[in-house]
C-alpha cells in the first residue's frame, strides 16, 4: 500500500480539489469525510474511487474490498485534507450519483427553498429520512449537496433517499398535474395550522430561507399554506425544527 506524507503528492492535490463546487462538477465526484460516512457509501454501495486513511483505519475489515484504491496517509496529511479543526483520519473520493426525477410522484417529499445554512439543511434531510419521506428538492438558492458541511450534517442520508436540485416551480407543476397536495409554511391569517391538515400518502412541503422563509411566488402556486401555532413568546421557529414538526406529524396525520 502507498504511504502518502506529503500535501504535495498529486493524488492529494487532486482530492483536495473536490471540495470546491466546480471542481466536484467536473470531476463528477467529492471528498467524503469520516469513518462513519465511508461505512455508509460502501454500505450503499457507492462508487468509491479512492480511499484516503491513517494507520488507524488502513487495516478496517470494510475497506478489505478497496484495498487496490486504498492510500495510507501521514497525519500531516489528514489534517491537510480535513474540513475540520479534529480530522478522523480517513476520507473517499466518491462518484455522484443522479436519480432521475419519477414519472408518477408517489409518496411525501420535501422541498427547501433558498436553505443556505448547511446545519439545517442536514438536519432536515436526516429527519426526511427518518420520516421515510420518498425525496428532498433543494431549490435554487439552497446549498449544494455536496457542501463539505452539509455532507457531514446528513450524516449519511443521501444515500439513503434521492436529493435532487431544481427550480421549486417546475416541481410544483408536476406536483400539481398529478394532483399531489403541496403545502407551503407562512405566518399568514389566510393559512391553516398544521393540525388541520388532512392525511394524504402523497404529498410535498415546503420549507423556506431562514430569514425570508418560503418566496411569496411559490406560496401563492401551493395547495394550502400551514403554521405551527406558538403559544409562547418566542417569534417563531428554527426553520430545521419546525421541519421536524411538520414531517412527524404529517405522517401521522
Amino acid at each position: 500500500m502507498e504511504y502518502i506524507q506529503s500535501n504535495q503528492n498529486t493524488k492529494i492535490k487532486a482530492a483536495k480539489k473536490l471540495t470546491v463546487k466546480k471542481n466536484q462538477r467536473k470531476e463528477n465526484t467529492y471528498l467524503l469525510e469520516g469513518w462513519h460516512l465511508v461505512q455508509e457509501a460502501i454500505q450503499n454501495k457507492a462508487v468509491i474511487r479512492q480511499v484516503f486513511a491513517t494507520e488507524k483505519y488502513v487495516d478496517e475489515r470494510a475497506l478489505r474490498g478497496l484495498y487496490n484504491e486504498t492510500f495510507e496517509i501521514a497525519p500531516e496529511v489528514a489534517q491537510h485534507l480535513s474540513e475540520t479543526k479534529a480530522p478522523q483520519g480517513i476520507f473517499a473520493v466518491v462518484e455522484m450519483s443522479e436519480t432521475p426525477v419519477p414519472e408518477k410522484l408517489t409518496g411525501r417529499y420535501l422541498l427547501l427553498d433558498a436553505v443556505q445554512d448547511p446545519g439545517n439543511i442536514g438536519t432536515m434531510i436526516r429527519t426526511a429520512d427518518a420520516a421515510d419521506f420518498a425525496g428532498v428538492v433543494l431549490g435554487n438558492g439552497s446549498v449544494d449537496l455536496y457542501n463539505p458541511k452539509l455532507l457531514r450534517s446528513m450524516q449519511g442520508s443521501h444515500f439513503h433517499l434521492p436529493i435532487y436540485q431544481g427550480n421549486l416551480m417546475d416541481w410544483m407543476k408536476k406536483f400539481n398535474s398529478q394532483d399531489v397536495p403541496v403545502y407551503g409554511t407562512e405566518l399568514n391569517p389566510e393559512a391553516i395550522s398544521y393540525q388541520d391538515v388532512p392525511k394524504a400518502n402523497d404529498m410535498a412541503l415546503i420549507l423556506g430561507n431562514e430569514g425570508n422563509g418560503v418566496n411569496e411566488n411559490v406560496l401563492a402556486a401551493t395547495t394550502q399554506n400551514i403554521y405551527i401555532p406558538i403559544p409562547g413568546n418566542a417569534e417563531s421557529l428554527n426553520v430545521a425544527v419546525a421541519a421536524g414538526i411538520l414531517m412527524f406529524k404529517l405522517i401521522e396525520a
